[in-house]
């Protein structure tokens, strides 16, 4: 017993205030892309929330959009507990709770008019989808930034995407398509689950900006017979560390060196003109690389 509370004792402590705030700044973000700009018009989120704002519209009026979307994320992420860990169900329930309250602020106690038409974009549903799931992926990316997140669908996902032979995407993917199709039966159209499509495209993109990084750099992987050459005038004009690693063509069966180096895009094709011009015959691969933390970096 002591033990146990020793180690929810040392849990707390590592929670961070800065992550706190950060996750109260994703929660107003959130709500306010969801409420001022895809609720007025009936647009529909993604994931729990989407799920949130459909049974709201089809509920009596005092389940709220507010209510529902603590009804339905709280559980979740208590579920997901013992997966997931006591922080990230903490920041989760935080950041719902923030996006909950605000939500319920704007469309309750501010004098601001959200209950037919967007109050930004009036009635374009372009507008609305696009700019309502950049700004709501804003906050859901910066949730997931900070240790939480803002739906409860990501606990789902990586609860049960495994077992049914699915990446985490695609359940998520999955889900959103069920849960479209389901809006247009409900409402009887499919112009607005359509839509939704498009805020649904928007906010992924953005939560990928958020939690991967805005700026992406380049990997090179090299592989070449004059690893010396080659990396002393790379590391002349980029400044920048490479790391060496000995091969072995297969079919040649001859040694090699593979070169790993990291390079941003505008970078790219000076790098390929400079390290062909002394070996023609190295092969180059290059992937996208998210964030990069230099040796020694704070945690």
């Amino acid at each position: 017993m002591l033990k146990t509370k020793n180690r929810f004792k040392t849990i707390l402590k590592s929670l961070k205030w800065s992550n706190f705030f950060f996750l109260t700044i994703a929660g107003i973000i959130n709500a306010f892309g969801v409420v001022m700009f895809l609720a007025p018009v009936k647009l529909y989120d993604s994931g729990i929330s989407g799920t949130s704002m459909l049974i709201s519209q089809v509920t009596p009026k005092w389940l709220s959009l507010s209510l529902v979307l603590i009804l339905l994320n709280i559980p979740l992420f208590l579920f997901g507990l013992k997966r997931e860990g006591l922080p990230f169900t903490i920041y989760a329930i935080y950041a719902v709770s923030v996006y909950s309250l605000v939500a319920w602020i704007i469309t309750d106690v501010l004098p601001v008019d959200v209950s037919l038409v967007s109050p930004l974009a009036g009635s374009d549903l372009f507008l609305c989808a696009l700019f309502g799931g950049i700004i709501s992926g804003c906050g859901s990316g910066m949730a997931v930034r900070f240790g939480g997140a803002m739906d409860g669908i990501d606990v789902i996902a990586v609860m049960f995407a495994k077992k049914l032979g699915l990446s985490i995407g695609s359940f998520v993917m999955i889900y959103n398509v069920i849960l479209y199709i389901i809006c247009g039966i409900v409402i009887g159209s499919w112009i607005l689950p359509l839509y939704s499509i498009v805020t649904y495209a928007a906010a992924s993109r953005t939560i990928d900006f958020f939690v991967e990084g805005f700026d992406r750099a380049k990997a090179a992987f090299i592989i070449t017979t004059k690893p010396q050459e080659i990396c002393r005038m790379l590391s002349d004009e980029f400044e920048n560390g490479l790391t060496t690693i000995a091969a072995r063509g297969y079919y040649s069966d001859s040694d090699k060196t593979m070169i790993y180096f990291v390079l941003n895009r505008f970078q790219v094709g000076k790098m390929r003109t400079m390290v062909h011009t002394v070996d023609p015959h190295a092969y180059i691969a290059l992937s996208e690389v998210a964030d990069i933390f230099p040796a020694g970096a704070p945690k």
